[in-house]
């Protein structure tokens, strides 16, 4: 089991805690992961990340897709792999339509389209077998739409490259399945460890879609895994409970949520969809007490260390079944990173 540490995105004023992942890498924590909303973007932070380690592997989790072409992704990646000793992960998502559309002016589109096409067109370019051309729906090398010049050329990198790893955010079944089929890795944001079976039939079909034998030992599982340490676990829940609120209720229409449709398939179906009507009828407060505490203790890890360590034991499971990866730990806690390291590494 590998374990990584969420650094995540700033606000207002950023501030990197770097001397936390400094601990984290003494600590064989393997990876660091950013983020990027509509504020501090996502790569910036991860070049200093990696410009102030020296073993630590740092990801994005995520760069919005629609924010940047495929060439710029990749562009990017091999500029920090190179700098940083092959230490960079690309992590991409789709983000949401409110953000895509709100922020970055661009149509949202078909997010799976999208996804396929940008893995696809990032692998070409790293491969360096030739020049670059590409026929999809989202995206055309080179360009030909009406509104150009005509003058695209396919062109080949001038940049070497090594075949970085490429990860997603995925938690519906058929994101699951395209990055099964694509991608070295996905991160759910946030997983029940004995649920495995909730991404199951999703992995498989990517893997046979993938073919030549792909299969778990060529594919990271990478959950976010909240962490909260201290004798009052009803305390430590509300965090956890906070970000749920904030998923499962807000981040969607009601008639389409993915996040509620993942609780629904762990099994909180009923309170999911209570959580949602008091979230869109403004009760934040109330949703978030709607979030069930088994919800909770399922997904993250709360409370005093002695049940932190009890409950990494279905982690440990996990990882041994290879249903679980890596752990992408979310603490601005050192002494819990190392309660987690101690007992998993």
């Amino acid at each position: 089991m590998k374990l990584g540490v969420l650094v995540g995105y700033s606000g207002r004023q950023i501030e990197l805690p770097l001397d936390m992942i400094r601990e984290a890498e003494s600590m064989g924590y393997d990876s660091a992961w950013t983020a990027e909303a509509y504020g501090s973007d996502a790569v910036t932070p991860a070049a200093w990340i990696l410009a102030n380690t020296t073993t630590i592997k740092v990801g994005t989790a995520i760069m919005q897709m629609p924010a940047r072409s495929p060439a710029m992704a990749a562009m990017t990646a091999m500029t920090l792999a190179q700098l940083s000793g092959d230490r960079f992960i690309i992590g991409l998502g789709a983000s949401g339509p409110q953000v895509v559309e709100g922020w970055h002016g661009v149509a949202y589109g078909k997010p799976i389209t999208r996804t396929r096409e940008y893995i696809e067109i990032i692998r070409k370019i790293m491969a360096r077998q030739g020049p670059v051309t590409f026929e999809g729906k989202q995206y055309t090398l080179p360009y030909k739409g009406s509104d150009g010049t005509g003058l695209g050329k396919p062109l080949k990198s001038i940049m070497s490259a090594t075949d970085i790893p490429i990860y997603t955010a995925s938690i519906t079944p058929t994101g699951i399945q395209t990055a099964a089929e694509l991608a070295d890795g996905t991160f759910p944001v946030w997983m029940v460890p004995e649920r495995y079976d909730v991404f199951a039939d999703s992995i498989e079909a990517g893997f046979a879609k993938a073919g030549g034998g792909k299969s778990l030992n060529d594919f990271c599982i990478a959950p976010f895994v909240s962490a909260v340490m201290g004798d009052d676990v009803e305390q430590c829940r509300l965090p956890v409970k906070g970000m749920m609120a904030l998923y499962i209720g807000g981040m969607g229409a009601k008639s389409k949520n993915f996040y509620t449709d993942y609780a629904n398939a762990l099994g909180f179906g009923e309170a999911a969809a209570k959580i949602q009507d008091l979230y869109l009828a403004g009760k934040k407060t109330e949703a978030m007490a709607a979030v069930p505490d088994d919800l909770v203790d399922a997904a993250a890890l709360v409370g005093p260390k002695e049940r932190i360590v009890e409950r990494l034991q279905a982690w440990k499971k996990a990882g041994t079944l290879g249903h679980v990866g890596a752990m992408l730990i979310g603490t601005g806690d050192v002494a819990t990173l190392k309660v987690i390291a101690d007992e998993m590494l």
